[in-house]
Parts: C-alpha cells; structure tokens; sequence
C-alpha cells in the first residue's frame, strides 16, 4: 500500500476509535506545504472538532495517541490550531520506490468506488470551422476524461454537436442559390461558412431572405426530402473536418449526438413540464420561473419561445434526461466558457423539480477566455477568430523552425514529427497550465520556450532521461523484473523521491476538482528536482550500486513524467 494511503487508513481508524460512528471519508492527508514540517498532513480533526465543539489540538494529541505508525513514519506532530503533520521513515520511502520499480504501482491506485461519469465537451457546430474557442473546452474535457479512467472510473464522452437550428435555413437559401461546387470540393467548411455570412449579411436588409430562411426551417423540421438531403450533406462535410482536428489532437470520442438527436423528445418534455406545474405560459411563451432561488429569480428559464420554437434550454434538459435513462451516470460533466454558467445553473435549477429523485451530481466545469498579448480576446489581424486547424499548423510551423536551429543532422521527416510533438503539445499545456477559471494570453514565445512551466521544457526534461539510458546502453534499470536495492543518501535525491510519491495524490486533487492544472504545476516542479538532481548526483560516472540506484531514479521520474504527460494529453519524443 502506497504510505500516504497507509496513513490515511489507520488515521481513519483512530478517529473512529476516539469518536464513534463518525464520517471518515474527509479524513484525508496531503502533501505538506513546507518540507520542514513533514511530509504529508491532515488538517480534518479541525472540522471534526469544531462541529462537536471541542478543542482541536486536544482532539488531535487524542488521535495521535491511537496511531501506531512506527513502521511507516519518523514522526507524527500536532501543529498549529490542530493539524496533523507526518514525517515519512526512510524505509517506507523506499520500499515505495521499489514497488514503483517492479511495476507494482506508479505512485498511485485506482479508486476503490469507481463511479460512472458522462462528460460532455467540445461541441462544435456543424457548416462552421471549429476556431479557437473550441480549444479550451476540447483539451479540457480530454484531460478529464483520461484522470478519470486513469484512476478507475467508468467514463462516457459525447461530443454534443450543433446540428440542429435557425441556421440551417439561412444556410439552405444559401446552398439553393449561392452554392459555388468547385469551392466546396477543395475546401468545404470555408464554402458553407461564406454562403450562411451572404445569407445571414442579405436577410438584415431584406425580409424577404429571411422570410425564405425560414420557410426552408420550416420545410427541414418537417422532414422534406431535398432539404433532408442537403443537411445531411453538410453533417458529413463538417464531421470530415471535425475528425480531422480531433486525430491531430488525439482526442476521441464514445458518442457524438447532435442536437437534432433529441428533437422527437422536446415537445412531450414541454408538456410534462407544464402538466407538473413546474412551466408555465408567459406572453405567448413558456418557462420556468425560480421565486425560490434568489440568484435565479430575475432569470426564468425559457423552454419555448412565443412561435412554437424550441432553443437550447429545452434540447439540454431533453439530453440529459437521455443520458440518464441510457448510461445511469453517477455525475454528468459540462466543459463550457464562463459564459454559460447562468445557462447550467438554470438546467440544473429546472432538472431538480422535475426529476428530484434523480441521484446525480450535475457538474458545470468553466473556463475563462484565450487573450491575445494586448489582453483582448486572441483574434486574426483582421479581427477575426483564429481558426483551429490554422492554430495548430502555425505551432508545428514555429515548432519546426526551433527544432531545425538545435538538430539540424536529423532528416526533414524526423525534424517534422518532433515539431509536430512539441508544437500541439506546446498548445495543449499552455491551456492546461492556467486556472481554468481565469483567463489567459497566448503568446507564441511563451508557450514554445525551452525553458519555465511550458510543455517543451518538461518534454526535454524526459528525453535528456531517455538520453542518459542510451548513453548507458540500456533501455531501463530492468527494475519491472528484479528486486532492486536502493539507498537514498544525498539531499536531492531524497527530494526526487518525495515528490515522485505524491503523484497519486497529485491525480486525485485534480480529478477531485476537476483541474489539470494541479498536475502540470506538479510535472513541473518533478522536472526542477530531476535537474537539482541531475546536476548534483553524477549517473552514469557514480560507482556501480550508486548509479543503479540513480538510474532508477532516472527511471521512475521519466515514467512518471510520461504517464503525467499521457493524462494531458500530451505525446513525448525520444529525443528533440
């Protein structure tokens, strides 16, 4: 068992012992903020204290006097107004990194209670390029999606595409007389997109056009054939293009319904609604209102607007009741911009009364904007939106040039997959690295350089290891089928290995929160102690038992650097 789990349980057991019948679940440990206080700490017996009122530091010495953790730990300190500190023993240290070595663990265990998670990311519409603003959401939700498996959870991802709509009649008038076919063959999304702006640009002078748009809506949800046919053109068109950025991103998908999927379901979800009283006619329309929800109150939820119509209200809430009927997800993930928050509060709010038996977490996971160095939203020159696959050429573009100026010897295919590595990888970290709640800048010499908390240094940080063990002239330490022995003695590689033990908790911190980036700041701080390491513990020149054991600290940090850029997202070379 991995220490801090070890701590973790028989810390559990003595606060049951000390007060039966208690809530142990929160009663967790995490990495110590500041080394010289230990190695890992609880501050939980605070809150246990507080709500049985009593004193927390005695709670806590009581606590203390129940462990018995003397195989596993120097220390066990009362601090503060009640916490918790633990030291590690040596020993424990290092019979962790030799379970790590036979291939046993990687510093962390699948979850004892996996659960069943939905995650709903990406979205992108359907006649339109997927831009910048689809970044976030397709990277972020492709993290998430690989900590959760990663750490044991059932996970089913769909892609919730924009297939349905208003713009579909703009975009048939435009199909019907504006159509250019040799355009459309060589580049598709780009035809469809000019013909909904000449549409769309005509119909706000012209009643006419738009009248005509909306006759051909009307003529498509009634399921004319032609019409049909044409939509389902433009479906296949757009998907060719979608799949083309996911491959390049890596990111797959298990389901892909559009909008349009759930059509047969909005008008019955209206009534039932309506029938329970939970909506209710409004000047022609219907909605839900919140009198009882303050933040909500001036904000009712509208599920069909004074024509008849539907919107995205009434399609989400008839999405999610599918994906409960059909998966039985024990929480369903949202990855959206900021913008929506007001949206999902409302799907939430309305989901409550109308199925408050439904055991779900509903989780609304948003992110701030992309900004360019002028600290506005990061566009063209013209002002207009960067487009995504125009994004990712011009990263392994730049990529390219930095890795043809450092291994020039290295053939043109070579030099292409090493820039296509760093490039998309350099892109995927930089959105990762920030708090997803904030917004960012992106900046191309930022995010490409070989040095500071980007996805190029902690990249080298592995290949100078895979470089170490090809200068050896072995692949690894061939730990994963021996019984290594192992003794740490200088002060970095102490280090090293402390750090390498908190990956576990690391990933779960993350998942916990659903925040990649707790683990990029972790990956990068991994790289700083392998390079103090590095620079103060000769490898290859030490003396044979010493530069086995320092080869499989080599080992163990690159594992770990490879399973952490795995879960990003994020591809490594052998070398760059």
């Amino acid at each position: 068992m991995l220490p801090h789990k070890l701590i973790e349980q028989r810390l559990q057991h003595a606060v049951q012992a000390i007060l039966p019948g208690s809530d142990v679940a929160a009663v967790l440990v995490r990495p110590c903020p500041d080394p010289k206080f230990g190695d890992y700490q609880t501050n939980a017996l605070m809150s246990l204290a507080k709500a049985r009122k009593m004193n927390p530091r005695q709670l806590a010495a009581d606590v203390t006097a129940k462990l018995d953790l003397r195989d596993c730990c120097e220390s066990v300190e009362v601090a503060g107004a009640g916490f918790l500190n633990f030291r590690l023993a040596p020993s424990a240290m290092v019979q962790s990194l030799q379970e790590a070595a036979r291939g046993e663990h990687l510093f962390f265990e699948k979850t004892v209670r996996p659960r069943t998670v939905l995650v709903d990311f990406s979205s992108p519409n359907v006649a339109k390029p997927m831009h910048i603003g689809h970044i976030r959401s397709t990277i972020l939700g492709d993290s998430i999606t690989r900590m959760l498996r990663l750490l044991g959870h059932r996970v089913i991802t769909d892609n919730h595409i924009g297939d349905w709509g208003t713009q579909f009649g703009k975009l048939l008038v435009g199909w019907k007389h504006h159509l250019d076919l040799p355009a459309l063959q060589i580049e598709p999304i780009g035809e469809m997109d000019r013909l909904y702006k000449l549409v769309n640009a005509a119909g706000e002078s012209d009643p006419a056009i738009l009248e005509q748009s909306r006759q051909e809506l009307v003529k498509l949800q009634r399921g004319d054939e032609e019409n049909l046919k044409i939509w389902r053109e433009m479906l296949a068109l757009s998907q060719a293009q979608f799949d083309r950025i996911y491959q390049r991103l890596g990111v797959n998908f298990d389901k892909a319904l559009g909008e349009s999927f759930y059509n047969s379901r909005l008008q019955p979800l209206v009534r039932e609604l309506c029938d329970k009283g939970i909506a209710r006619e409004s000047e022609g329309a219907i909605a839900v209102f919140f009198k009882d929800i303050p933040h909500l109150k001036a904000n009712p939820a509208l599920i069909q607007k004074s024509d008849g119509a539907f919107n995205y209200t009434t399609t989400d809430l008839a999405t999610l009741a599918y994906r409960l009927e059909t998966w039985l997800p024990a929480e369903i993930v949202y990855v959206t911009d900021a913008r929506q928050q007001l949206h999902f509060q409302q799907i939430f709010a309305v989901f409550r009364r109308w199925h408050p038996e439904a055991k779900v977490n509903l989780t609304h996971v948003w992110f701030g904007s992309i900004l360019g160095e002028d600290g506005k939203p990061f566009k063209t020159r013209s002002g207009e939106t960067i487009k995504l696959a125009d994004l990712l050429d011009e990263a392994e573009e730049r990529a390219f040039k930095v890795v043809s100026e450092k291994n020039a010897e290295l053939s043109e295919a070579q030099r292409r997959e090493i820039a296509r590595i760093v490039g998309i990888g350099a892109v995927k970290y930089a959105d990762l690295m920030s708090n997803r709640q904030s917004d960012y800048v992106f900046s191309w010499d930022k995010l490409l350089a070989l040095n500071g908390n980007t996805a190029p240094y902690l990249q080298y940080a592995y290949t100078r290891i895979r470089s170490i063990f090809r200068k050896s002239g072995l692949e690894t330490t061939g730990g994963g089928t021996r019984n290594p022995r192992l003794a740490l003695a200088a002060t970095q590689e102490i280090a090293l290995a402390r750090h390498l033990l908190n990956f576990g908790l690391v990933l779960e911190a993350a998942v916990d929160e659903y925040r990649p980036n707790f683990l990029c700041n972790y990956l990068f701080e991994l790289a700083g102690h392998f390079t103090s390491f590095y620079e103060n513990c000769p490898v290859l020149k030490a003396e044979s038992e010493m530069r086995a054991n320092r080869l499989l600290l080599c080992e163990l940090t690159a594992r770990v650097l490879k399973q952490g850029f795995e879960v990003l997202g994020i591809e490594t070379a052998e070398q760059m």
